[in-house]
């Protein structure tokens, strides 16, 4: 018990074996001189031996994408029937990001130190929230850790790709209209001036357009920074303000969910992550009540989530759940009738399952939708914005063409 508590510390190391063959790799240890010793246990003469250091040991950090991963590569492993502890160490030992070595080390010692592995996440709330530690506790607590731990790798891969597709629905058209701001600014500050300075030997007055570009260029080269600045800070301040302010995040969700397309997906994707947590707690055989209240946390939009905690009000005085649904008017016909169904027939969690299932290539179909949509209209404006300057400037040429 005493050796479970020693800090196990990433090495690298270079060596040779019995036939000479330099070899080298990676090992956790407690210490250097530990490490030595085990490698010519294993028949290795160690060279080299020195605590791995990257450009990531202090600044890596654990994504959700990882925590998907861990999870379907422990429950893998149990499924297989290697013992907790041991799992822990293949997976940790295998992670290439020291901060997620660190956190999955650090719960191994956890849980050889006696500690329940619900409890053990629970400690790591930052990257295991209440849903997937009380699934644990549920797997923990009926015997069928795999089982559950197969539900929630499962359920993380399902809402990770859900968000990817999310993101691929916001970045594309955000990337593209940032590049056609730089483009714009990059012409406005460097190629415009140069037509200036033609300009000025016409000795005549030039277009209104092309006057007002020019004006814009001067303001640019003049107040460029300061706005760039002033931008920046207002944005930042922005996304303090809305870290802090729940009532802020409030109302920029319900405005999301308006929104022409991207409203639309917005909604599909919560419907999906309702349906999809819903599934997985119920099956673990959460009771129902406490299901919803993770099942609100995990919709990832607080318009929603204030909803399903008014449904769980609702369903914990005996409601239906189909009924709390409906008198919240946030979810389609569709998605109530099939939770009725499933409240009547004994099989919530597949209809569930089911809607999560249907609304998830729901928004992968309206992602590829909007993709189409929008670029036409992304090249509209690129035009618009590169198009307007260029015609801006060879307007004065026009007109001398003209008079000529």
């Amino acid at each position: 018990m005493a050796n479970a508590a020693i800090k196990q510390i990433p090495f690298i190391w270079e060596g040779t074996d019995r036939k000479g063959k330099r070899v080298k790799g990676k090992s956790l240890a407690s210490s250097e001189a530990a490490l030595r010793s085990t490698l010519r246990r294993q028949g290795l003469v160690p060279i080299k031996v020195r605590k791995e250091t990257t450009l990531f040991s202090s600044q890596g950090r654990v994504t959700p994408a990882d925590i998907a991963i861990f999870s379907r590569q422990l429950a893998t492993m149990l499924t297989a029937g290697i013992p907790l502890v041991q799992a822990f160490e293949i997976v940790g030992a295998g992670h290439d990001v020291p901060a997620v070595r660190k956190l999955i080390l650090n719960i191994k010692t956890d849980v050889e130190g006696g500690t329940t592995l619900a409890d053990a996440l629970a400690k790591h709330p930052l990257y295991f929230d209440d849903l997937f530690v009380n699934l644990v506790r549920a797997g923990e607590q009926a015997g069928a850790l795999e089982s559950l731990l197969d539900k929630i790798a499962t359920y993380k891969e399902k809402t990770e790709e859900l968000k990817k597709k999310i993101k691929k629905a916001l970045t594309y058209p955000t990337a593209v209209l940032v590049v056609a701001l730089v483009v714009t600014v990059i012409l406005l500050v460097f190629v415009i001036p140069q037509f200036e300075d033609l300009f000025k030997g016409f000795g005549a007055d030039l277009p209104a357009f092309t006057q007002m570009v020019i004006n814009l260029s001067e303001f640019v080269q003049a107040k460029g920074w300061f706005m760039a600045i002033m931008a920046g800070g207002g944005m930042w301040g922005f996304l303090e303000w809305k870290k802090r302010s729940r009532k802020l995040r409030h109302l920029l969700d319900r405005i999301s969910l308006k929104l022409p397309i991207i409203g639309t997906i917005l909604n599909k994707a919560a419907i999906a992550r309702f349906a999809r947590t819903l599934s997985t707690m119920f099956n673990a055989g959460v009771p129902l009540v406490e299901a919803l209240e993770s099942v609100a946390g995990a919709t990832g939009n607080i318009v929603y989530e204030v909803a399903v905690m008014q449904i769980r009000e609702e369903v914990a005085t005996g409601q239906r759940l189909a009924a709390s649904m409906e008198n919240v008017n946030l979810f389609p016909n569709m998605v109530i009738q099939m939770i009725a169904v499933g409240e009547e027939s004994g099989a919530l969690d597949d209809m569930a399952s089911k809607v999560a299932d249907f609304y998830e290539a729901e928004v992968d179909n309206a992602v590829d939708s909007m993709s189409s949509l929008l670029e036409p209209m992304i090249m509209a404006i690129l035009g618009v914005l590169v198009g307007g300057l260029v015609i801006a400037m060879y307007l004065p040429i026009f007109k001398m063409g003209a008079v000529i």
